[in-house]
């Protein structure tokens, strides 16, 4: 069900998590940033997804990289209307 679908992130030394919807009107969905004192660099949540779709996350590393991640996500109904 695409109006609650729920997703867990981690990047050991990630200063940022950002993820991305490539299939809904908002691709955007949330960016989780990470302080010095963050006992880990992990996070969850829950989405609307419009339709059967890539989720993509891309980490900003504490050193300045960036490193990105993707997984097909299967919607049988969708969440964002219409």
């Amino acid at each position: 069900n695409g109006n609650t679908v729920p997703i867990s992130v981690s990047a050991p030394g990630a200063v940022a998590i950002a993820l991305f919807a490539t299939g809904n009107p908002e691709p955007p969905l949330v960016t989780f940033k990470f302080g010095p004192l963050a006992g880990s660099q992990t996070a969850s949540t829950r989405v609307r997804l419009a339709k059967t779709q890539d989720v993509i996350a891309i980490a900003q590393m504490g050193v300045g990289s960036f490193v990105q991640t993707s997984a097909t996500v299967n919607v049988t109904i969708g969440g964002c209307g219409g």
